[in-house]
């Protein structure tokens, strides 16, 4: 699949494009080295966006007319991250810009395509944020959004894959989706059967979990669809304890205490015994609600069991005679 050089398209007057054959993001072998291949060349893509951005002309406006992008790719905020930046515009200024587009359904206001830490720590500083504003697509404005983010940002892979989750809730074609988050085909299938399987609100109250892989992520999916598993994670994901973890150990709290559950479901029922008086015949019997059984053991096991196969319609009648008299 070709992918279209947003930025080129987005910072270009002429609207030159480049078409780029796109790397695969995960191959049968060497899943991490292909990763880190991506990312190496979006954040050649991003810089790259940096310096056609700082060549076009760049107005400062007030962080009250700016809006968030209409769809959001990240889970949460890094806290420290997030100072050091803020303290790093405070002592040089903004040193990059962010894009901004006219805002399709607001007049005098404009949406942030990326940029949105730059523009909260503005606000937070009572600066006003620089920004380019540049009139796109909505689908222009997705894959530049998904391609910046991702590059400054590496994104983990939950959040990259509730990101497309979003992007096709909202009726975007997959090759769109793709070009956004510098993914072929197959790893998109593999995100999307992750998203589609974790309900929104457990993956928002996880988290980023940034070191989470692909792999772990779609163990947990699949064991969430069973509906057992999902109303165990429901309970969990509102105890205060969850709450006190950092995000990948409340991932790893999750995945613990659905195996327990597994592990206890997989273990036989609690078996019960009964001895004769006089010891002569023992019976061990299990009771797993539509299913019970009786094992004897003793010398005399075979015949007590026949005796007891004999007289299987006596003893029902008996069982019967006795209910309608606890019905009375």
């Amino acid at each position: 699949m070709a992918r279209r050089d947003v930025f080129a398209n987005i910072t270009s007057p002429q609207g030159d494009v480049q078409v780029r054959k796109a790397k695969p993001g995960y191959v049968a072998r060497g899943a991490s080295r292909s990763m880190i291949s991506s990312l190496n060349e979006l954040a050649e893509k991003a810089a790259l966006a940096d310096q056609n951005l700082s060549g076009e002309v760049v107005v400062e406006l007030d962080v009250s007319d700016v809006d968030s992008s209409f769809v959001s790719d990240r889970m949460g905020e890094d806290d420290a991250a997030y100072v050091e930046l803020v303290e790093a515009i405070r002592d040089r200024g903004q040193d990059s810009p962010i894009l901004v587009r006219p805002h399709p359904s607001a007049d005098g206001r404009y949406q942030i395509v990326f940029g949105h830490r730059r523009a909260r720590a503005a606000k937070d500083l009572g600066r006003k944020v620089r920004a380019v504003v540049k009139d796109i697509s909505d689908a222009d404005h997705v894959i530049a959004q998904g391609q910046e983010n991702s590059a400054r940002q590496n994104l983990s892979f939950i959040e990259r894959s509730m990101f497309a989750q979003r992007l096709l809730d909202l009726g975007y074609e997959k090759p769109t989706i793709q070009s956004a988050l510098a993914i072929d085909a197959p790893m998109l299938t593999r995100m999307l059967s992750v998203s589609s399987r974790l309900p929104d609100a457990v993956a928002t109250k996880i988290g980023p979990a940034k070191s989470i892989g692909r792999d772990r992520w779609i163990d947990f999916a699949q064991r969430i669809e069973k509906p057992s598993t999902k109303a165990l994670v429901g309970r969990l994901v509102e105890e205060e304890r969850f709450g006190t973890l950092e995000s990948d150990a409340r991932f790893d709290f999750l995945m613990s205490e659905i195996k327990k559950a597994d592990q206890s479901a997989k273990e036989p029922s609690p078996k019960g015994e009964w001895r004769a008086g006089d010891a002569s015949v023992r019976a061990e019997f299990k009771d797993s609600g539509k299913n019970y059984s009786i094992a004897f053991k003793s010398d005399d096991a075979g015949k007590f069991g026949r005796f007891i196969t004999d007289n299987l319609e006596r003893l029902h009648r008996e069982f019967l005679s006795s209910i309608k008299t606890e019905e009375r």
